[in-house]
């Protein structure tokens, strides 16, 4: 009876890693979906592969290494990060980055006026505050007229 629970636990326990290995592999057939979610051909013989290559005691990066050298490293879900894929994984960061960088210069250079710096170096004293903004207002441009459809139709109906 003892034989038996520990050989039931140790099925359970390979079918359980078969089930996750499967689910991390993607159905070549299909290609959205996992070898363990398809019910293609090619699908249920990588299931028995995988359930085969347990049974000889593989683990289970060397499981992978075998079905990425057969099929290609778009079978597995998870690519490696190496130099090909690197442009792929690092784009976002990147764009992000100079997003962020640009708008910090435009704040810093919004509040630097370099007008009122050399006003204040020809001057000798800094502006008091009423001084700096009324060069601001004197500086600035207005911001350029909204463009979206209904100030577009507000200027089109005060034209005519």
């Amino acid at each position: 009876m003892e034989k038996r629970d520990e050989d039931l636990k140790k099925a359970q326990m390979l079918d359980a890693r078969a089930r996750n290995i499967s689910h991390n592999v993607r159905c070549t057939e299909c290609g959205s979906q996992s070898i363990e979610d398809s019910q293609a051909d090619i699908a249920i013989l990588l299931r028995q592969l995988i359930r085969d290559e347990i049974g000889a005691g593989k683990t289970d990066k060397e499981i992978y290494s075998k079905l990425e050298d057969e099929f290609g490293e778009t079978v597995l879900y998870a690519p490696k990060f190496d130099m090909q894929t690197a442009a792929l994984w690092l784009t976002p960061v990147l764009i992000a980055g100079g997003t962020a960088a640009g708008l910090v210069y435009s704040k810093h250079r919004q509040r630097t006026n370099v007008h009122i710096m050399a006003l204040d170096l020809i001057r000798g004293v800094s502006l008091t505050p009423k001084e700096r903004v009324t060069i601001l207002d004197l500086l600035i441009p207005p911001p350029p007229p909204p463009q979206g459809v209904v100030s577009r139709l507000r200027r089109w109906l005060n034209l005519r």
